[in-house]
């Protein structure tokens, strides 16, 4: 396993780059612990699998350097970097049994075959592919075929990092879940360096100990994912974290008070933005109480989702999102309140904290 240092790496596909825009990849500088499990989450086209390329070796950066436990590998080619990596469709052989799959990486590298036989049965238990193994691969559904490619990637132990790409984009529903858990199982029982790229939250809230939010080639934001739900750095991950996301509202500040549209929220602290910044407020749906006393809205409908309803309004002329439970009262004439510990302020998109 090893540590992951990012040392000021930037990427261009094009020639010359010139400006931000010209980068797939903006500067990214960032270390990683060795034995941590890392999720890259954000939009198609905003960086991930670049960085997920740059590290593996796939990809050189136009500018920076990578590093693996303080060692520039750089310029080194990917098999040199002694990393697995797990693509977002299946890459197996199709001649090869299911068992004889999973073995190849370890015979490869000259694994005694009680070693490779202990080794690939407990994959083949943890994948669930036990009763398949003398079959060859040829025949088996994509989601099968996804899973030997997972398991391949799982069966070595003298990785610096397991790198997943996507990799459960052809698994149904329930054994995404099931093989998240077991990914996270193994993790803890073995702790391997693995990054996860994908742009499901759910995938990577429950899979990672931390979550690297990218956005536009940056990266936004690293961190638990209460961290993410509660202090947003920037308003797109208030937006992308949670469903429905933050409510984002265009807002005046003066000192500890916010205004927005007519109405003046009072804050618990009080933050400070450079002169000429757009400043915004952002409230999760979950931290705003409506009942019959508090600043007016008008309901435009209700969604019940189960257990809970959202409920979706319009405040000073600005559309907001309400989440209550079940059995919660909705009046007619709706009012609402902000928990004050809950409100976040932002300039140009990023979170004034309270240090100011």
């Amino acid at each position: 396993m090893a540590r992951i240092t990012l040392d000021h790496i930037r990427h261009a596909y094009g020639p010359n780059p010139t400006s931000d825009k010209d980068y797939a990849l903006r500067e990214v500088d960032h270390e990683w612990n060795d034995g941590g499990a890392y999720a890259l989450l954000g939009p198609s086209g905003c960086g991930k699998t670049t960085l997920l390329n740059i590290i593996s070796g796939l990809l050189q950066p136009s500018h920076g350097r990578i590093l693996f436990d303080g060692k520039d590998v750089t310029n080194l080619p990917t098999q040199a970097r002694n990393i697995a990596q797990v693509f977002q469709f299946p890459v197996i052989y199709d001649t090869m049994t299911v068992y004889d799959n999973l073995a190849f990486p370890l015979r490869n590298r000259g694994v005694a075959e009680p070693e490779v036989d202990r080794r690939v049965r407990d994959i083949l238990e943890m994948i669930d592919l036990m009763p398949m193994a003398r079959r060859k691969a040829q025949g088996l559904t994509a989601d099968q075929k996804q899973k030997i490619s997972l398991g391949r990637g799982l069966v070595r132990n003298d990785v610096n990092a397991i790198l997943f790409d996507e990799p459960l984009t052809v698994i149904d529903p329930h054994m995404k879940w099931v093989l998240r858990s077991q990914l996270k199982r193994l993790h803890k029982q073995f702790g391997f360096t693995m990054v996860y790229v994908t742009h499901d939250q759910t995938e990577a809230l429950t899979f990672a100990d931390k979550v690297v939010v990218m956005y536009e080639g940056e990266i936004v934001q690293i961190g638990t994912p209460s961290e993410l739900f509660e202090r947003p750095s920037h308003t797109f991950v208030g937006y992308f974290i949670g469903s429905p996301g933050m409510n984002v509202l265009p807002a005046k500040l003066d000192g500890n008070r916010a205004t927005v549209g007519g109405e003046t929220l009072s804050l618990d602290y009080a933050p400070k933005a450079a002169a000429g910044a757009k400043t915004e407020l952002g409230i999760r749906p979950e931290f705003i109480r409506i009942g019959r006393e508090g600043m007016p809205v008008t309901i435009t409908r209700v969604e019940d989702i189960g257990r809970q309803k959202i409920v979706r309004a319009t405040f000073e002329g600005q559309p907001i999102a309400i989440v209550v439970t079940e059995d919660s009262e909705i009046p007619a004439e709706a009012r609402v309140t902000f928990d004050p510990a809950a409100i976040n302020i932002y300039a140009n998109s990023w979170r004034v904290g309270r240090e100011g």
